[in-house]
């Protein structure tokens, strides 16, 4: 079935009103209000569809964002979003509505908050569980300050299963700062809409008459030790008829909900008695991801973000079929895997489709882990596993990796654990731009003992380097990009690569260029303009020493090229390697310079970052190249 987006972009004569100028959203009339969510989630749907882009989320949060701003005096006060991937309607309704068409874009607007792109983006986000700690910052400040600012978080039901963002409410809930925690329960995981009653007692846990009677109460009892026992007791026994909100209240927070999150005019009374209150608060709403589009309501995962969509190919043209993605590389071999051995298990912190385990999580239930958004106790629970005899398969974004690097290293590492990495979307990732690229992966990695790592250059090489690193006996970590293969046949036979072996592809004078990744293509063009040597390293960890000592006394000039930072990275092992070793050639290193690199299309990143054929031909002719290469003689 084609699902049909809005061709003409349509009227929105409310919305073009908040453009030019968002104060009079504060003035709006209820009617209008629900005027401007329709346009709003209208635009929303034209422009995504153009553009391409994170989309059910957003969907979700239409409501939520106009109450928001229709209550607060933003940007003075702060709003904290977490992820940000729900951040579009927000966007839009502060003056960016004119320049959402570039969304994701090299030079265009980010598909997260970002602070340098307007001041109404509080706090840079791209990662989860950070609202919570942002915004009790933020509220302390205001407090030292003397600063009457109002300040919320939003966190969604998934972001808050990380540990970052309990520890924060624990936090919150000793310091007692006057802020408010908005919980956007879209999954259901938090627990079921208790209908109208629930409504009913939120609207009396919000009102200021019942603030005042229940903390007047405690003002009094609090001395009469059996009374106030068992007013307290008779309190919490009520609310947890009708709420899950006993665990928000045990930590010290005021909870209030659920609500129903597209109900604007509940939303905006409830916000308008609550962000007065003082000390944490805490805003349960309910809402449905996709909200208003009935594709993306029945099918929220496969709608959580959306290609550009394109023209319908003429009828006699006939689509060339694409290279596998690495990702879907990756799952097939870790089902072929567990069919070989049943020690097998596979983890991933909540990205069961991004990281292609779906096939997996189907055939093999009871040996598939998604721990949701827990970076941390995903890399703990692997290490307890493979403390009592199971291999564990860790399938992870290089950047959210990040988020574990502890327990990477104390939990794995130093105990010489037999843990699989399998690290997605290393290197340079695309439109969701510097907080998802994974470019410190070789560089974090390489430096932590007991740990082998690979970085393959096709498709096929990274299912025979996964089969490899799960034949080690310790920590392993294969690293693979983001997006499809270079097309070449995937052996379904399953080989293993000698550890620490690279493959020489091209023999030539005076010049070995050692390709790290993915790469090798960039790297090919320029060895044949070169006639330089071609070594497809395979290995970041441990070096292939014996063909790098050969190559030594054998050319003049090294070249390494990786998608990691030039800090750290494989080039710098190699320069290490050669130093220790008392070799004596010129080494240019091609990788990404101590920079971010923003958001663009993948090629775009490689531009900007000077990953290109034309910067590896430079590093051989121009001794003096600074801009996409740094040379250094050894």
């Amino acid at each position: 079935m084609t699902v049909q987006f809005p061709t003409v972009q349509p009227d929105t004569p409310v919305l073009d009103q908040v453009q030019a100028d968002l104060a009079c959203l504060r003035a709006l009339s209820e009617q209008d209000l629900l005027t401007l969510a329709t346009e709003v989630r209208d635009f929303m749907l034209y422009s995504v569809s153009k553009t391409g882009g994170h989309f059910g989320a957003g969907l979700g949060v239409v409501e939520l964002s106009i109450a928001l701003h229709h209550v607060l005096n933003t940007p003075e006060d702060r709003i904290v979003w977490d992820v940000g991937h729900q951040t579009y309607p927000h966007k839009i309704l502060t003056g960016r509505m004119d320049r959402l068409a570039t969304i994701r874009q090299a030079g265009g607007l980010s598909g997260f908050p970002k602070r340098t792109e307007s001041p109404f983006d509080t706090f840079g986000v791209g990662h989860s569980s950070t609202s919570i700690s942002a915004a009790m910052g933020m509220a302390v400040a205001a407090g030292r300050q003397g600063v009457d600012r109002k300040v919320v978080a939003v966190i969604g039901d998934g972001a808050i299963t990380g540990g970052m963002a309990f520890e924060a409410l624990a936090h919150a809930g000793h310091v007692r700062p006057n802020m408010l925690v908005i919980l956007n329960d879209n999954q259901m995981s938090i627990g079921h809409n208790t209908g109208g009653l629930a409504t009913y007692f939120a609207k009396i846990w919000a009102s200021p008459t019942y603030i005042a009677l229940r903390e007047g109460s405690k003002r009094i009892l609090e001395h009469v030790r059996t009374a106030w026992d068992l007013a307290k007791k008779t309190e919490e026994q009520m609310k947890s008829l009708v709420a899950p909100g006993m665990l928000f209240e045990e930590l010290g927070f005021n909870y209030v909900g659920p609500l129903d999150g597209h109900d604007l005019p509940q939303l905006v009374q409830t916000l308008e008695a609550m962000v007065d209150l003082k000390g944490p608060q805490l805003l349960h709403i309910r809402t449905v991801k996709g909200k208003g589009f009935s594709p993306a309501e029945s099918d929220p995962v496969g709608y959580h973000a959306i290609n550009k969509i394109e023209a319908a190919p003429a009828a006699t043209e006939v689509k060339k079929a694409s290279p596998p993605k690495y990702q879907d590389v990756f799952g097939a071999w870790l089902c072929d895997m567990a069919a070989e051995d049943e020690r097998l298990v596979g983890i991933t912190p909540a990205m069961c489709e991004g990281s292609g385990m779906v096939r997996f999580s189907r055939e093999y239930p009871e040996r598939y882990h998604d721990v949701a958004i827990a970076e941390q106790h995903a890399v703990t629970l692997a290490a307890g596993m493979a403390c009592d005899g199971v291999k564990p398969v860790v399938a992870i974004y290089s950047t959210f990796l990040q988020r574990a690097y502890d327990q990477l290293i104390h939990d794995v590492a130093l105990q010489n654990l037999d843990v699989t990495f399998a690290i997605d979307r290393g290197g340079l990732v695309g439109q969701d731009g510097a907080t998802h690229h994974g470019v410190f992966d070789l560089s974090y990695l390489r430096c932590v003992p007991n740990m082998v790592v690979a970085c393959p250059s096709d498709e096929n090489e990274c299912r025979q380097l996964l089969y490899s690193a799960y034949q080690h006996t310790g920590p392993a970590a294969v690293r693979y990009p983001r997006g499809a293969g270079t097309g070449v046949v995937v052996e379904t036979t399953m080989t293993a690569m000698p550890i620490g072996k690279a493959v020489t592809l091209r023999t030539g004078k005076h010049i070995a260029i050692l390709n790290f990744g993915v790469l090798l293509e960039e790297a090919a063009a320029a060895a044949e303009t070169l006639d330089a040597t071609l070594v497809d390293m395979r290995w970041v960890k441990p070096l292939d020493e014996a063909l790098l000592m050969k190559m030594a006394a054998s050319h003049e000039r090294f070249i390494t090229v990786e998608e990691n930072m030039l800090a750290g990275g494989a080039g710098s092992a190699v320069a290490e390697f050669l130093s220790r070793a008392g070799a004596r050639l010129e080494i240019h290193h091609v990788a990404i310079p101590d920079t971010f690199i923003h958001h663009g299309s993948q090629k775009e990143n490689r531009e900007a970052a000077g990953l290109t054929r034309a910067a590896i031909v430079d590093a051989g002719g121009r001794p003096d190249a600074v801009d996409a290469v740094v040379s250094s003689i050894i």
